[in-house]
């Protein structure tokens, strides 16, 4: 099944704060969250929004990760914004003040603690930029 088919029945989630939605993912501060169309965010994902989440059209996020606008360990705080087309694999956490470059796939179980360009493919901990892709 193509991308297109995939989500040509698609329609924007409920989302209760600090409710599971339908999918089992969770928002808390959900008024700092802008979501675009035809995202998959996977079960057990949670996302803080106090400071701001963005993510963009076509987004793809696996199961149980973690996105941080605030950070009560270390103080840290920002909007994080997840470009057009990202992919962030399952048990990931991406922390405040990050963004995410558009077609760009963070491997599983990275910890994303830095910005990362467009059209790369980047895994870790810390998260690092291993390769350059070509345009999606």
């Amino acid at each position: 099944m193509g991308k297109e088919e995939r989500f040509e029945r698609w329609v924007m989630p409920e989302i209760k704060e600090g409710e599971l939605t339908k999918w089992n993912w969770m928002v808390q501060n959900k008024e700092g969250l802008v979501l675009g169309k035809n995202t998959d965010i996977g079960a057990f994902t949670y996302l803080n929004a106090l400071n701001g989440i963005e993510i963009n059209d076509n987004v793809q996020i696996g199961s149980h990760c973690s996105i941080y606008s605030i950070s009560t360990i270390d103080g840290k705080n920002g909007k994080v914004t997840i470009k057009k087309n990202a992919c962030i694999g399952s048990h990931s956490i991406v922390m405040p003040g990050v963004t995410i470059g558009e077609n760009s796939i963070i491997g599983a179980f990275s910890f994303v603690n830095r910005d990362i360009p467009k059209d790369v493919i980047a895994m870790g901990v810390p998260v690092k930029v291993i390769k350059k892709i070509d345009n999606r």
